[in-house]
């Protein structure tokens, strides 16, 4: 039977089908001993009432300055110029500052207390100030590694282990799906600003999960899928039939070796082929009213150009279709240097589009379900780097800022501190296990709980150190 299935998948349809499942079945791994996700998700879950039905994550690459937007430090500006004491720095990780004197660098911005909440923002964030009331403002995040790609894996997977599944893939996996016609877990990206870093595929990978739980980048060029759009000479009909007969043998073959990969394939088979039609659907902006377009930045002459406008705009249009897990990366906040020209440039182009994605979302009475995160791999040091152009911040892993809004969270709260100088997290340390925890339990899901036996080992999102749900900035 397996032979004869081969040569059919192999002969017909120009070999599509047989090249199509087998480049997908030597990518895919069968699992066994795991209980196979339901179309909306594993069984008994989610484990309690969800206050968040999705989640939106604005992953600001390359860590943003939480001295230039959401943790104001006087002190910095009292002592600026002058020596970093070494009693705060002395045996602490620093990336590109080693060997060099540590200098003093004061906010380059000012900050003002806005809404009745009062929460502090600096003024480079006009927009995102007039949502202080909306916002739970963490200062006192910390992580465990220092350099760009190790850290963006502990805040996508929660280990510096590469090839662990990311927080995507793990809330689909749990969750599963309500889009028909899009993937669970779609991830964009955008650039302006300085030094866009590379961020790898594995980010928002499934690891050891089943590879359909894994996000899909829809690309910012062309089609946002390659090969969404049929080849000349292929209809839609002709591709259904030929379908039609995958399926039909797939479905003989899975009757006699009960291979759980089998299904899998037979389920993205059918979602590649929804795809076609709810891509372009998706994209196809002009359908929007011009004050929604305004209300981003976007103009009719912009619409087809990559941007993180565009990004939020598609994000909640995703959010209405059922995706489960958006991921919109903007990959230009690694300010060594020209701290304030590129600070101007990444918020420039972020700060109306955030304020107009949650404004979006609450007219369309969506807000309440939303999860929206703000922030990224890590913050900037207290200290000055550059040598002959303006002054920048290097990395820094013991203290930054994130931000969460919608399903569940309390607005209008600041949360933990840092200490005078903004080196640590003083006051209520946030890991970045205990955001994860967070998230989950804000989408119904105990963390201790939603796990996945591999190796001989049960694995969970949040690891096996101690993690906490923030319960200070839920609602």
């Amino acid at each position: 039977m397996n032979v004869i299935r081969r040569t059919f998948l192999t002969e017909t349809a120009l070999g599509l089908g047989g090249v199509a499942l087998s480049a997908l079945f030597a990518r895919d791994r069968v699992v066994l001993g795991n209980e196979a996700p339901a179309p909306h998700g594993l069984s008994g879950l989610p484990h309690h009432f969800p206050k968040a039905k999705r989640v939106i994550f604005l992953y600001m690459s390359g860590g943003p300055s939480q001295f230039e937007t959401f943790d104001h430090k006087p002190k910095l500006n009292q002592l600026d110029g002058q020596p970093m004491p070494e009693s705060v720095t002395q045996g602490q990780p620093i990336a590109q500052l080693q060997g060099q004197q540590l200098k003093i660098l004061g906010s380059q911005f000012k900050f003002h207390k806005h809404g009745e909440s009062g929460q502090e923002i600096a003024d480079i964030l006009p927009h995102t100030a007039k949502l202080a009331d909306d916002l739970a403002i963490i200062r006192s995040m910390h992580t465990d590694q220092i350099n760009h790609d190790p850290a963006h894996t502990v805040m996508n997977t929660g280990t510096s282990i590469s090839g662990r599944p990311s927080m995507g893939a793990w809330i689909t996996y749990g969750l599963g799906s309500e889009a028909d016609e899009l993937p669970g877990f779609v991830v964009m990206t955008s650039e302006g600003g300085r030094n866009p870093q590379p961020i790898s595929s594995r980010q928002w990978g499934a690891g050891f999960l089943p590879g359909k739980f894994q996000g899909i980048q829809f690309q910012q060029q062309g089609d946002a899928v390659h090969y969404v759009r049929n080849p000349p000479g292929v209809s839609e009909t002709h591709q259904r039939r030929t379908l039609d007969a995958v399926r039909k043998l797939n479905t003989e073959y899975q009757k006699a070796a009960l291979n759980p990969d089998v299904e899998t394939r037979i389920a993205q088979y059918e979602l590649a082929f929804r795809m076609q039609s709810g891509i372009p659907n998706l994209f196809d902006l002009a359908t929007e009213p011009k004050h929604v377009l305004e209300a981003y930045g976007l103009t009719s002459d912009t619409l087809q150009q990559s941007s993180f406008a565009r990004n939020c705009l598609v994000a909640r249009r995703m959010a209405e279709r059922g995706v489960r897990f958006i991921q919109l990366y903007h990959r230009d906040w690694d300010h060594h240097g020209d701290l304030v020209k590129y600070m101007n440039t990444t918020c420039g182009l972020t700060d109306l589009p955030t304020y107009a994605l949650i404004q979006d979302l609450k007219q369309r009475g969506m807000f309440d379900e939303t999860l929206i995160v703000w922030g990224g791999e890590f913050g900037r040091t207290p200290m000055f780097q550059g040598k002959g152009q303006e002054p920048g911040r290097d990395h820094h892993m013991r203290s930054f800022s994130m931000w969460l809004a919608g399903g569940g969270v309390r607005g209008g709260v600041t949360y933990g501190a840092t200490d005078e100088l903004g080196y640590h997290s003083v006051e209520n340390p946030v890991h970045v296990r205990d955001l994860h925890a967070t998230m989950l339990h804000l989408l119904g899901i105990d963390h201790n709980r939603l796990t996945y036996r591999t190796q001989g080992l049960d694995f969970r999102l949040t690891g096996v150190e101690p993690a906490r749900v923030v319960r200070e900035v839920l609602a």
